[in-house]
């Protein structure tokens, strides 16, 4: 992304650039690196879903349609992203380009770095957003940990995550969707994810040894358990919680409308040079009812 080519078109992104930003965005993010992300055409997109939720099989009789009561037909429905307006300024000293190492590459090196934060900061909106929030920027939408609210397995006492916590999560799962298991994730906290490992390092085998020696992902059940920096471990009345969430990856959709603008402008009077970008973005399951929650979940100290 050349800065000279950013000055035209009101500072929209040729569609390789967008491409470009977007691929930085994914490839930084844990979650959206397996997700399904939208190039939206628009700030507002309908994505259609079709499944059929029940048995279309019947006894049939040759030579002979299906009577009408026996015939079926798929569900349809939509889901609508609705990209919300995100921006990020940054100003730099005049003084600091001229005498940066990098000289005139410094304003490009600082591009790159905030498309790589943006990514953090957008995996952190898509996760923990919640209209109800303090915090204006996670108020912005509300992520995939408030959207869930079908299936929602409460750890009551709260508990450290442990294969009981998988086990009854898988169980809370809706069978039509449990025949796509391998396909699944368990997301959760760094934290969490450590304690996990560490729960099964303690037992004297290969196993236990591969947990302390190697850095791989730890599975239950065949599902991988995935730690996302993101994730919030200050939940509850302790401020020592977590939460668990189970998913197809794909089942997850974040939207980004594809005029990504990044424009400049000189302050003079102030010596500074403006970068500014700016994005609209939203998220949404494709199915909620496909996803499980776990809450009460300790991480320790």
């Amino acid at each position: 992304m050349a800065l000279a080519d950013l000055t035209s078109n009101g500072g929209i992104l040729q569609p390789a650039q967008a491409m470009k930003f977007l691929r930085i965005m994914i490839d930084e993010s844990v979650v959206m690196k397996e997700a399904t992300v939208v190039p939206m055409k628009s700030h507002k997109q309908q994505i259609d879903k079709i499944r059929f939720g029940t048995r279309i099989l019947r006894n049939g009789t040759e030579g002979a349609p299906l009577p009408e009561a026996d015939r079926s037909k798929p569900d349809l429905s939509q889901v609508e992203l609705d990209a919300q307006l995100l921006k990020a300024e940054v100003r730099l000293n005049n003084e600091v380009l001229e005498d940066s190492i990098e000289r005139g590459q410094l304003k490009q090196t600082i591009m790159t770095l905030m498309a790589e934060r943006i990514a953090l900061d957008a995996e952190e909106l898509v996760i923990n957003g919640d209209t109800a929030s303090t915090d204006p920027f996670l108020a912005t939408f509300d992520g995939l940990i408030k959207q869930i609210t079908s299936n929602v397995v409460p750890l009551s006492p709260t508990a450290s995550i442990s294969k009981s916590v998988f086990r009854d999560m898988l169980k809370a799962m809706p069978s039509a969707f449990l025949r796509m298991k391998r396909k699944m994730r368990f997301y959760t906290s760094t934290d969490a994810e450590l304690d996990w490992r560490d729960s099964l390092s303690d037992r004297a085998t290969v196993l236990g040894d591969s947990q302390i020696t190697q850095d791989t992902t730890v599975p239950y059940g065949g599902v991988p358990v995935m730690d996302v920096p993101v994730f919030p471990e200050t939940l509850g009345s302790g401020t020592n919680e977590t939460v668990v969430l189970l998913t197809d990856p794909k089942n997850i959709n974040v939207g980004v409308w594809r005029q990504i603008r990044f424009e400049t402008d000189k302050d003079i009077s102030s010596g500074v040079v403006i970068i500014v970008a700016t994005m609209r973005m939203d998220t949404k399951f494709s199915e909620e009812t496909a996803t499980v929650k776990a809450t009460g979940v300790k991480v320790s100290g």
